[in-house]
């Protein structure tokens, strides 16, 4: 079966699973318009509006480009002229519905809700996240595959550093090794303040500068629109440079974290990052079906405090109240690994976990990888050297 088939086959398997959703909710059809659920329900983007009832075929809607060629494609200019198709195609109007009420614009929504004569829509936007988070055997064969090309970038990390070199000037020969080994650049990111180009490179005191911008670290970034990430300083040494550069080298993204050092280290960041390593090594004994994500967070807690390195963990000034994050079509998908999640680890479901430690003055050290539940346990997905790499 060549490429083409399996993605076939997977979209119907997914369309599936929201069908069974939609019934199980007494929803009548559910209409997407963004790009990450529109591709995730067709393999492609585009602008207009993908229509599932809770049974039958979609109808894709489409506004632009031109030149889709699924079955029941309908070229439209304006959502008010989906009603007006159905009624040609004796299709009735739906009843209730499924929107994207987290994402799309309150005015579209509206407008959406008038178009179907309806006061009101079920939530699409959580529903689809939740479907997206366990992944199908075809999705897992593109996160592992993805890995494969992050680990390659990664390995040629120490032969684009140069002495005396800034932060930026490190990470862009990085984002140029990443793009010619396929990078996609920007990815994709659920919610606010979450803007970052390809990743994060933190080196030094930068390490401890918050920023208002939901990650685990923060940095000052280089101009005030963007308060995250690598500020221009210089390198020295007895610095860390950790690396948290995205795996967007297919459309299902890994994430991985690994540290550097120009020169030795002090103790205390080595032993911070064994105990990082520590917590990757607890989880992966843990981890199966059923475990919940709070103990997940509740654990790393526990080692974190029998080392006494509470003042360290995930930020200094401002720290960071999760561990680890979903990953696919987004970089922070469900489940999040945090003391309150109620969520339940389930098989084919990959999260990233970054217990990370922030040493005053040196930087960051810790290691992040990406992960799969499978039906027995874990399966590590980012296999590369662990311990910090001196330049």
């Amino acid at each position: 079966m060549n490429y083409q088939e399996e993605l076939t086959k997977d979209l119907e398997i997914r369309r599936q699973r929201l069908q069974a959703a939609m019934k199980a909710m007494n929803v009548e059809a559910c209409v997407l318009s963004t790009s990450v659920n529109v591709f995730y329900m067709t393999g492609m983007v585009y602008n207009g509006y993908f229509y599932l009832p809770s049974e039958g075929k979609p109808i894709h809607f489409v506004k632009r480009p031109e030149g889709v060629s699924f079955d029941n494609t309908i070229y439209i200019r304006k959502p008010e002229q989906i009603v007006e198709e159905l009624a040609k195609m004796a299709v009735s109007k739906p009843e209730s519905l499924l929107l994207e009420t987290n994402v799309i614009p309150f005015s579209e929504c509206n407008r959406l809700l008038k178009t179907f004569g309806l006061s009101e829509a079920a939530n699409a936007s959580i529903l689809l996240r939740k479907i997206r988070s366990v992944k199908t055997d075809f999705e897992l064969e593109q996160v592992k595959a993805c890995a494969r090309k992050h680990e390659a970038v990664y390995k040629l990390i120490p032969s684009v550093y140069r002495h005396g070199m800034t932060d930026i000037e490190l990470q862009v020969e990085i984002e140029r090794v990443m793009r010619l080994h396929g990078s996609l650049g920007i990815f994709r990111s659920y919610g606010e303040n979450m803007d970052i180009y390809m990743g994060s490179l933190l080196a030094g005191e930068n390490a401890e500068t918050p920023s208002p911008f939901d990650f685990a670290l923060g940095g000052a970034g280089v101009n005030p629109i963007l308060p995250l990430g690598a500020s221009g300083q210089k390198i020295l040494n007895g610095q860390t440079i950790m690396v948290d550069m995205a795996g967007n080298y297919s459309p299902w993204m890994t994430d991985m974290t690994r540290v550097f050092s120009v020169g030795k280290t002090l103790d205390i960041a080595y032993d911070a990052h064994q105990v990082s390593i520590e917590i990757h090594n607890r989880v992966m004994d843990m981890a199966k079906p059923g475990v919940g994500c709070a103990d997940l967070y509740n654990l790393s807690m526990e080692i974190v405090k029998a080392h006494k390195l509470e003042a360290y963990f995930m930020g200094t000034k401002q720290q960071a109240k999760f561990v680890g994050h979903g990953l696919g079509l987004e970089i922070n998908e469900p489940p999040v690994l945090t003391p309150r999640s109620k969520e339940i680890l389930e098989p084919n479901v990959v999260f990233a976990l970054e217990p990370k430690f922030v040493i005053p003055e040196v930087g960051a050290v810790g290691i992040e990888n990406t992960y799969v539940i499978t039906q027995e346990g874990i399966e590590k997905l980012t296999i590369l050297e662990e311990n910090i790499i001196e330049l």
